[in-house]
């Protein structure tokens, strides 16, 4: 066992698909190769030395060639990071529209603009697991173009909004489509891409995740210069229709149907898991994403029911799995490498989200900066991440989580300077003196997130990629509203008793977020000295 951690072997010869491996080199063997357990060792050799060599095949939802690997899987990763990339764009690329719809749209109430921004995080996170298995189940392909071609139409809705009502359900409707659409790049990655290729991808992934948030704001920015302050919100939204179009035609074109075999299967879908996990999460991310709303903390008891709801799904699953397919293998959480990439990935987004949410607050009503320039300041930070994560890629397979440490002091080194730089330098040219700390914490950044998702999913069989990917995302989501509302609460609580005083209340709020970094770091500092001492660094 020690072994096979030291060196994980290939999701999709991992013993929920062995089957098909040791199908195929059957299908291939000479004749007189003996029916004994002799014969097991050539069965397993029959396949490609090179796990980057091996094909998109195994798990039903490829080409059902296991030995080839796809000749459009570069292609087909351009379009899923289209896909992810538009949903994850608009995660932030409303923070600087807030005023615009604020001032410009009928019915716009404070308790409303609280709803377009939270609702989205609470439907995004709702659908993810659930999202995951259906693909894992039905074909990812058919499910990205559901997710991409309900995104769209829900993006419609939203520019042509007549009313603040009707843009927080299309917002939901966005939320719901993007929890349904983000899964599915993960497990198409998982499931196209073998060995260092599959670092290179999930690095491109991060590039992708980073790049998305931190640029989002400048769009956002752009537009509204460009449009007006009084309808520059609609185009936000707009955006993505072009987008969306584009993605789904050549989503037909490049992504892998699900084999014939497979579109016949039937699948238990675990109807009760599926809403007892909805109702956990639902618990668990309401009270933090409506915390600013919600006064009192009578809303956090919704924690402790969130939790019962969480023990009655684990022991539901436990008596659904003894017989039928539950929506989520238990036994992923044995394997440590899952386990605690999804705990290092809910850390480190507590405390990477709230970032761009408070700086770009106190550089618009603090500072006065316009929508533009307040995107502008994200710049450094999205071009770090960018070339780190896929650098991060390329080499995650020679340091491991070693390189997430690295990754996760870069971010504290970086989140420190902005905290320096605010507590001494608040005034117009705050901008420019944030360069350099959002640049070193945008290259720490893309070292921690594309490499973490690598190794999280590193052991992951390729059948369960989207509930994996689900999860995982899951975590990210949770930890966003947990982070947004912990820095939220004592920046604004600063902002109160220091009577409006962004530079008093940016360094404190920060100061929160720096936190849950250095407990991401913790995390990644635990399992690289537990890996060492028992021999089972995880690798990809």
């Amino acid at each position: 066992m020690a072994a096979e951690h030291r060196k994980p072997v290939e999701p999709d010869a991992a013993p929920t698909v062995a089957h098909h491996a040791a199908h195929h080199a059957a299908a291939v063997e000479t004749p007189a190769a003996p029916s004994t357990p002799s014969s097991a060792p050539p069965a397993r050799s029959a396949a490609p030395a090179s796990p980057a060599d091996r094909g998109a095949g195994g798990d039903g939802d490829g080409d059902g060639d296991g030995d080839q690997p796809d000749p459009n899987r570069w292609k087909a990763l351009v379009i899923c990071l289209l896909g992810g990339g538009i949903v994850l764009l608009d995660v932030s690329i409303v923070n600087v529209a807030l005023q615009s719809i604020s001032s410009g749209l009928p019915g716009a109430t404070p308790e409303a603009v609280q709803w377009i921004l939270s609702g989205y995080a609470l439907a995004f996170g709702l659908l993810l697991v659930p999202g995951g298995r259906l693909g894992d189940a039905s074909g990812r392909r058919r499910m990205f173009v559901i997710g991409v071609g309900l995104f769209t139409l829900a993006s419609a809705l939203c520019g042509f909004a007549p009313n603040g009502l009707v843009l927080v359900i299309a917002r939901l409707v966005q939320g719901f489509a993007g929890g349904l659409l983000t899964p599915q790049v993960t497990a198409l990655i998982q499931q196209l891409f073998r060995g260092k290729e599959r670092g290179t991808a999930f690095g491109l992934f991060g590039a992708t995740v980073g790049i998305a948030t931190a640029i989002g704001p400048l769009v956002g920015g752009l537009l509204i210069t460009a449009f007006g302050t009084e309808n520059g919100w609609r185009f936000v939204f707009f955006v993505n229709l072009p987008v969306g179009l584009v993605t789904i035609l050549l989503a037909f074109r490049y992504l892998p149907a699900a084999a014939t075999a497979e579109r016949g299967r039937k699948h238990d879908f675990d109807p009760i898991g599926i809403v007892l996990l909805g109702a956990a999460v639902v618990a668990l991310l309401l009270p933090f994403v409506q915390s600013e709303v919600w006064k009192g903390n009578a809303k956090y008891w919704l924690v402790v029911v969130a939790v019962v709801f969480a023990v009655l799904f684990v022991l539901w699953e436990r008596h659904y799995g003894k017989s039928k397919e539950p929506v989520i293998d238990l036994a992923l959480f044995g394997r440590r490498s899952f386990s605690l990439g999804v705990g290092l990935a809910t850390l480190y987004f507590a405390g990477f989200t709230p970032l761009f949410f408070v700086l770009t607050l106190a550089l618009q009503s603090g500072l006065g900066y316009s929508a533009l320039l307040a995107g502008l300041s994200s710049v450094p930070f999205a071009i770090g991440s960018g070339i780190a994560s896929t650098i991060g890629g390329r080499i995650v397979h020679r340091f491991g989580r070693q390189l997430i440490v690295v990754g996760t002091v870069l971010v504290l080194l970086g989140l420190g300077g902005v905290i320096w730089v605010v507590a001494n330098h608040y005034r117009s040219d705050l901008g420019w003196w944030l360069v350099v700390p959002l640049l070193v914490a945008g290259v720490g950044s893309g070292l921690t997130i594309s490499p973490n998702q690598t190794l999280t999913l590193s052991e992951v069989p390729v059948q369960q990629g989207g509930s994996a990917g689900g999860l995982i995302q899951v975590g990210a989501r949770v930890g966003s509203a947990i982070g947004i509302a912990a820095v939220g609460s004592v920046f604004y609580s600063a902002l109160a008793s220091s009577k409006g005083d962004y530079g008093q209340g940016l360094p404190l709020g920060l100061g929160v977020a720096l936190v849950f970094v250095a407990a991401a770091l913790v995390a990644g500092i635990v399992d690289v000295v537990v890996g060492k001492v028992r021999g089972t660094a995880a690798s990809v």
